[in-house]
């Protein structure tokens, strides 16, 4: 224990990474805060105004306001969360749906292999079904006790924890369910497709 306050910061924040362990990927730095990091406007979307599609290859189109979303199922998950930009922000409690409630009430088409996120404002992110559907995963209206605020990406925004943030689309308006694997917007920009943080998939 550092009692006089003796250790440099350098040294406070290699500790830090110590104790963590094999959860923080390489070449990452831990952050207290939550940077907000967006390209373009922040969308203003009233939570009684929004509603979430899913569409593409499935059987059945659906659509959800904000209550008959929640009613599928609202939970907390307890998961880290790993920007490109290379900081990492550890024990997050995120509550939402999880996606395994949503796909639930999906019937998918047999050669839909992939999704594509599409967002309030415009911005897209792609991922592979496995990626999407995993128990982990969280439409998620809150962290740690309290509302997403608007910057990062209220009222409700995907979290996959196991892939870098940007495919933690924020702002999220609708899941087309696709046949092939096909870039969002940060991939036709140079991202990696898929984004793994231990890989560091950063750039494809």
């Amino acid at each position: 224990m550092d009692l006089f306050g003796t250790k440099s910061r350098a040294e406070r924040r290699a500790a830090q990474l110590a104790a963590y362990g094999d959860r923080v990927p390489p070449g990452q730095h831990l952050v207290d805060n939550w940077p907000v990091l967006t390209y373009g406007p922040t969308p203003d979307i009233p939570i009684s105004a929004w509603q979430l599609s899913v569409q593409g290859l499935v059987e059945e189109e659906l659509t959800f306001d904000a209550e008959q979303f929640k009613s599928l199922g609202y939970e907390t998950f307890h998961a880290d969360f790993h920007c490109v930009t290379r900081f990492s922000m550890m024990d997050n409690d995120w509550s939402g749906v999880p996606v395994k409630r949503l796909m639930e009430r999906v019937n998918l088409l047999p050669e839909a292999s992939a999704i594509m996120l599409h967002c309030y404002g415009g911005y897209t992110t792609n991922l592979l079904l496995e990626d999407f559907d995993r128990p982990e995963n969280i439409f998620a209206f809150e962290r740690n006790g309290e509302p997403i605020d608007r910057e990062h990406g209220a009222p409700v925004r995907l979290i996959v924890p196991h892939l870098y943030a940007w495919k933690s689309a924020k702002w999220l308006a609708a899941i087309e369910f696709i046949a092939a694997d096909r870039p969002g917007f940060w991939e036709l920009n140079g991202y990696h497709m898929r984004g793994d943080p231990f890989a560091e998939e950063r750039f494809g």
